[in-house]
């Protein structure tokens, strides 16, 4: 239970309604108690804390202003959500936040009313935003539309699609930039809340729409009035860009101010059309620790709140950091190397490489379409591309890794990170599908690494071949091998046996060898690390097909499609009948929870391999 002492306020909020019948002058007291819940709520589960303190006060002046859920609000990302779950009924769930069958890191639709639109994923807002705004409209209710949207996620291009359709279609609707950066704003204070209170007010916008419909007589003066408006506008905020999409620009306002918010949402829900409200916050508002570092508090793990994130010991060397080490390495022994990542420097391991090689790192924003067909321009040129991505984000650049890279086999490197189950980030961030989606693209080359050491071999061995390539490791660390620092390759579609056995045979991809090792050694059958799942070991599975009796294929992929299937398939091409058990994950979206926990509950760790091939054998 919520700690009603310390918590005075917050203990009686159930849910928005509560939140209104609240005083003005009691929700500074409302912000304060919700920004220590959040830190110590996230001190004990971990999670997204830096982007959660940011909008502690936006947040309450939403539920305060606008009937939800009647009223859409629609979070991008979602990384902001948490204080919004708070007041939404969910205060008591936030200490089983991102736990197996506990609260949601993300808004989830199935989890409340108030999550509108289920997220994860950036740059969605405004589209979803203007598809319940004309919705509205073609169904005679009158309830309007929110989308927050932050200004990284306002680089990618569909915000942008989402705004021109908007803003031609007359949606009444309101886009919230949320913006914490700070980098094309200018400085904030009394005098830009009162501007924008003052231009966001009925009476305002009536006698603009009135010397509107006035000079609309006169087309000449009515242009000179235009570009007057947008000229004095301009001077005091970065707002003709929105102007031009057709959406009447306010802002930039503090968005820690609720005396300044939420007047202007009363305003801006007034308003018809579409509205677009400039948001200045900042990462970690109220913690200190946070405040100086937002990217390290970001996402974090468990910490103690007074304390805040300690340095803890080394661990065992993580994917993401054989990558980063490898990508340095080969960038000293080769000038064409260049490195690109859609906003995840941090997340790819690329620190190093952008700041030992700036002037090869590119990192083109949350724009994974333009990371690959500009990669493709690269390699156009004689460069060598290196595209480091997570395998869930690469979905959104599905078209451009087909038609601008593969189409035109040219050698783009793929490293793709957290491959297969990534944990409490859940299905938004699982990055089970890559396997299926990429195998069946020609031209591509595509390995999957047992252990670090056999991942950085992969990434030399992609990098030597004039072909596209992608080699697919997961989340955390492996094995703890360590990896040579030599830049060394290997043979392509070649796997390995790492264990001799009878009767039947396990053919393991990646991330799932150790567990299929164990298994074998319980079960006495043969283990083969197959390596690459294209082009795949044919000889080997022919082999391992004329001397047992079952094959038994792994892989922390969607078990359709997969790699088991392309066993299938060489085995039919060579006229071999033998039984093949695909074990994988199923055909369903795997909730949250920690990565272990979820590959025992799918079979996929040893105790469940050993248990289906038994079933297989002995079928009761």
């Amino acid at each position: 239970m919520t700690d009603a002492a310390k918590f005075p306020l917050l203990e009686t909020i159930a849910g928005p309604a509560d939140l209104r019948r609240l005083e003005r002058k009691q929700l500074p007291q409302l912000a304060r108690e919700l920004r220590t819940f959040l830190i110590d709520s996230v001190s004990k589960t971990g999670g997204h804390l830096s982007s959660n303190l940011g909008t502690v006060e936006l947040t309450i002046a939403l539920h305060a202003v606008f009937k939800t859920p009647d009223d859409r609000l629609v979070w991008d990302v979602g990384h902001q959500c948490y204080a919004h779950k708070v007041l939404t009924g969910r205060r008591e769930g936030m200490s089983t936040l991102r736990m197996h069958g506990g609260v949601s890191g993300f808004p989830k639709r199935c989890e409340s009313p108030y999550d509108t639109f289920g997220v994860g994923h950036s740059s969605t807002s405004i589209s979803a935003a203007l598809g319940m705004a004309l919705a509205a409209k073609h169904k005679g209710e009158d309830r309007k539309a929110i989308a927050v949207i932050g200004d990284g996620a306002m680089s990618a291009g569909m915000a942008f699609e989402a705004m021109n359709n908007a803003g031609v279609g007359d949606a009444d609707m309101l886009v919230i930039l949320n913006d914490n950066e700070m980098s094309i704003s200018p400085p904030v204070g009394a005098l830009n809340n009162i501007l924008t209170r003052l231009t966001s007010s009925k009476t305002y916008n009536v006698a603009r729409e009135a010397g509107r419909h006035m000079l609309g007589f006169a087309p000449p003066l009515l242009e000179l009035a235009r570009r007057a408006e947008e000229h004095v506008k301009g001077m005091i905020a970065p707002g003709t860009l929105f102007e031009e999409f057709g959406f009447h620009y306010y802002g930039p306002i503090d968005g820690h101010d609720l005396d300044a918010l939420i007047p202007t949402l009363e305003n801006l829900k007034k308003l018809k059309g579409p509205k677009f409200l400039h948001v200045i916050t900042k990462k970690g508002q109220g913690y200190k620790l946070a405040e100086a570092d937002p990217i390290l508090y970001h996402g974090v793990g468990k910490f103690a709140a007074c304390d805040g994130i300690k340095a803890g010991k080394a661990g065992k060397l993580t994917y993401t950091q054989v990558f980063g080490d490898w990508l340095c390495d080969m960038a000293k022994a080769d000038s064409r190397l260049v490195g690109i990542t859609p906003a995840m420097r941090e997340g790819s391991g690329m620190v190093r490489f952008s700041e030992e090689h700036a002037e090869r790192y590119f990192d083109v924003g949350i724009a994974e379409q333009h990371a690959v067909t500009f990669a493709a321009g690269l390699a156009c040129e004689g460069l060598k591309p290196v595209v480091a991505i997570y395998s869930t984000f690469l979905q959104r650049a599905y078209d451009q890794l087909i038609h601008d890279v593969a189409l035109q086999n040219l050698p783009v490197v793929f490293a793709v990170d957290r491959g297969g189950l990534v944990g409490a980030d859940g299905p938004t961030h699982h990055g089970t599908f890559d396997l299926s989606y990429v195998t069946c693209i020609p031209n591509m080359v595509v390995m999957t690494p047992a252990d670090e050491a056999e991942c950085r071999q992969m990434l030399s061995t992609a990098y030597r071949l004039d072909c596209p390539t992608l080699v697919r490791y997961p989340r955390g660390g492996g094995t703890g091998t360590i990896p040579s620092t030599q830049l060394d390759t290997l043979p392509v579609g070649k796997g390995e046996i790492r264990r001799r056995g009878k009767s039947v045979a396990l053919l393991a991809f990646g991330s799932l060898v150790p567990a299929a090792v164990a298994a074998g050694e319980e079960l006495d059958a043969t283990v083969a690390n197959m390596r690459f799942v294209k082009p795949l070991d044919a000889e080997l599975i022919v082999e391992l097909a004329g001397n047992h009796s079952l094959l038994v294929s792994i892989e922390e992929n969607a078990v359709i499609g997969g790699a088991g299937s392309e066993i299938e398939r060489v085995l039919a091409e060579h006229g071999l009948n033998v039984p093949v058990l695909r074990l994988g994950l199923p055909d369903r979206f795997i909730d949250h929870g920690e990565q272990g926990q979820l590959l025992a509950e799918l079979g996929l760790d040893q105790a469940g391999i050993v248990q289906s091939v038994r079933a297989r054998l002995n079928p009761q």
